[in-house]
């Protein structure tokens, strides 16, 4: 099933990868199409800013932009697109990524990131297919589908229970 859009997934460094498999795992079940990119803000910012530019002509409805440290990767792709920018903090060494998430969180006015919790990519991901689907049925009938059989699980889990 083909949407209309892809996302764009973008990450700080490689060390990140293990946290964004989680997200592209997501997306691949619900058959989006995805790129993923590693640029950083402060040793690639020339690269950032192309990337986040094109998106739009590139066919991206939304971008996912995951850092840890400064987390500066999300509010940098921000300033140069008017595409959802859905932050992903990413626990580092320092205060297990909060320090990352109220980064991401205090954005200036007019430069907005979604960000959702540490190291949640199939958050970050469920938020990207749903954006896709403000204007894709396909994206909108498997978020339904998706949704549905969460409720069976959880209600068949009371059950087993009882």
């Amino acid at each position: 099933m083909a949407f209309n859009k892809k996302v764009a997934i973008v990450m700080g460094s490689k060390s990140d990868f293990d946290i964004i498999k989680k997200a592209t795992n997501v997306l691949e079940s619900f058959g989006a199409e995805y790129k993923v990119h590693i640029l950083s803000a402060h040793r690639t910012p020339d690269e950032v800013a192309q990337l986040a530019t094109n998106a739009v002509e590139n066919g991206y409805a939304a971008i996912i932009a995951a850092a840890g440290k400064s987390a500066a990767l999300p509010g940098t792709v921000a300033a140069y697109t008017t595409l959802p920018v859905i932050g992903l903090p990413i626990i580092s060494s320092f205060m297990d990524g909060l320090d990352s998430l109220l980064s991401m969180t205090q954005m200036p006015q007019g430069i907005p990131v979604a960000t959702v919790g540490t190291n949640a990519a199939e958050n970050a991901a469920l938020l990207a297919i749903q954006i896709i689907a403000v204007s894709d049925d396909n994206a909108k009938n498997a978020l339904v589908k998706y949704k549905a059989d969460m409720r069976k699980k959880v209600l068949h889990d009371n059950e087993s229970i009882n």
